[in-house]
């Protein structure tokens, strides 16, 4: 795919400041007689500019998720659900959103492989009328821990190994046996679902549950799908190992060439909805973000479209500098009690102001296309767009009247003392997994095909630990744990 130059005009060559320079491939030196060698002046800008720049082009890389591709296009409503939530971009079928978003690996490095088995993350930010809506989902619909405090522990037992730098399966698997809450997960990620062959061929969940609210004070508890019109498409373990190899940026690259082609992805948007009595009432912990709620009980209601149609004219500049969060909510739209999605609403805009500055929001590719004005938050590094002139930077002035509006609705009544939040592990914990485990055994080749992918990562690690890891696979369904020690063993 060849890339495109933003003008065909030609500029005149400047330094950063503006000044026209006349040679840009030459420095400034006092030559010895002859002409071999010399000494750099330091008043060549030109050069200190340049090699000072070059020093401070990198950024911090993500802690998780270093590795994406992205793409601009566009939310639109198909389907009415103003019984469900009064946010304005969801008020009205046919009004169409601005978004972008971008879907990346998790545990690997910038610059690694899209290829490998790991967690897609799927972030999406809605450039609403009433401000910035993201949406920051995954790839599984489920998630690893429902304790916050497991969260970096967890990431890190998925990078590299403190001593050797390398990934390592038994730092890998010590952790999930010891945190047997994600074994669900586990079912998702050593399926063939594990390993794309497109990011235009996954599928993309809230995990998290929010709630839709109505102005009335009405809400329900909801979780979101985005169904991949181009169906799944996966690598099986072999072929993503040597795509690795062969085209480290093969997913990137597909997502890229589709759309400059003109085919360009879509993803059909689901709502489940609860109302707060079934949410009480029913079966699992709602804001347990390790189980699903099964769509026979909930079923998929269809609302919208997500088509993805322009590839970014600068990657660093418009996915590189991106940030997303889950806090990122408009009116209509509210948390849960969900003690992840709690966390999370704290620690990506932490991560944001520490890769990209107090003033992130600014940066084009985040700014809101909605009017904006919080005169509370000043000053900063960066700070670029007038730092809101005169105006009262406390609250509480009567120099500068505002309006307000919105407000949260709640069913929740906090009673209680403050005492640690205990994950136990019980028999239900593994009840979906077993029934995952069940549906594989529906498709010919997926339950042959998930325990070879387990064995085959499995196998480097310390016996110990394989004794572990089957013992915990007993738990989803015997005769996996068998098959499971035999793969091992071969």
């Amino acid at each position: 795919m060849a890339s495109q130059l933003e003008s065909t005009t030609a500029p005149v060559y400047t330094l950063a400041e503006g000044q026209p320079q006349a040679n840009p491939g030459a420095s400034y030196s006092l030559n010895k007689s002859g002409g071999r060698g010399g000494l750099i002046l330091l008043q060549d800008t030109q050069l200190i500019e340049t090699l000072a720049h070059f020093a401070r082009e990198r950024i911090p890389e993500r802690v998780v998720h270093a590795q994406a591709a992205g793409a601009r296009g566009f939310f639109e409503v198909t389907h009415d659900i103003s019984d469900l939530t009064s946010a304005a971009f969801l008020s009205k079928v046919g009004t169409k959103t601005p978004a972008l978003a971008r879907i990346s690996t998790v545990g690997g490095e910038r610059g690694s492989s899209d290829t490998v088995r790991d967690v897609r993350g799927w972030a999406i930010k809605l450039f609403t009328t009433e401000g910035n809506q993201d949406w920051v989902f995954n790839h599984i619909p489920v998630f690893f821990v429902r304790d916050p405090i497991k969260f970096p522990s967890l990431n890190r037992s998925h990078k590299r190994h403190p001593q050797t730098n390398l990934p390592d399966s038994t730092m890998f698997w010590d952790f999930h046996n010891n945190n047997q809450e994600g074994i669900h997960a586990l079912m998702h990620l050593f399926s063939d679902r594990g390993t794309p062959s497109s990011l235009r061929g996954t599928n993309a969940f809230s995990g998290h549950t929010y709630k839709f609210t109505k102005e009335d004070g009405s809400f329900v508890y909801v979780k979101i799908i985005l169904k991949t019109d181009q169906g799944i498409k996966t690598f099986s373990s072999e072929k993503a190992t040597k795509m690795s190899g062969v085209n480290p940026n093969h997913n990137l690259q597909d997502l890229l060439e589709a759309i400059s082609k003109g085919d360009f992805p879509s993803w059909t948007v689901y709502v489940q909805a609860m109302t707060a009595e079934q949410a009480e009432k029913y079966r699992w912990n709602i804001f347990d973000m390790t189980k699903v709620w099964p769509h026979a009980d909930f079923p998929l209601r269809q609302f919208g479209k997500l088509t993805l149609d322009k590839i970014p004219q600068n990657y660093f500049a418009e996915i590189e500098q991106a940030a997303f969060s889950p806090s990122n909510m408009v009116p209509g739209i509210e948390p849960s009690a969900d003690p992840m999605l709690q966390a999370r609403m704290f620690s990506y805009p932490d991560a944001a102001r520490y890769r990209l500055g107090a003033n992130y929001q600014q940066l084009p590719t985040n700014a809101a296309l909605s009017p904006v004005y919080s005169p509370f938050q000043r000053d900063g590094f960066a700070n670029f767009k007038g730092n809101y002139g005169p105006d009262p930077n406390y609250v509480g002035s009567t120099l500068r009247t505002l309006r307000y509006k919105g407000g949260q609705t709640s069913h929740d009544e906090w009673v209680g003392k403050i005492a640690d939040y205990s994950s136990e592990i019980v028999d239900d914990d593994f009840a979906q997994a077993t029934a995952l485990w069940e549906v594989f055994g529906k498709h010919p080749g997926q339950q042959k095909a998930f325990v070879s992918n387990v064995a085959e990562n499995l196998k480097p690690a310390l016996p110990e630990v394989q004794k572990e890891t089957i013992k915990m696979f007993t738990r989803v369904s015997v005769d996996l744990a068998r098959l499971l020690e035999e793969a091992v063993k071969a």
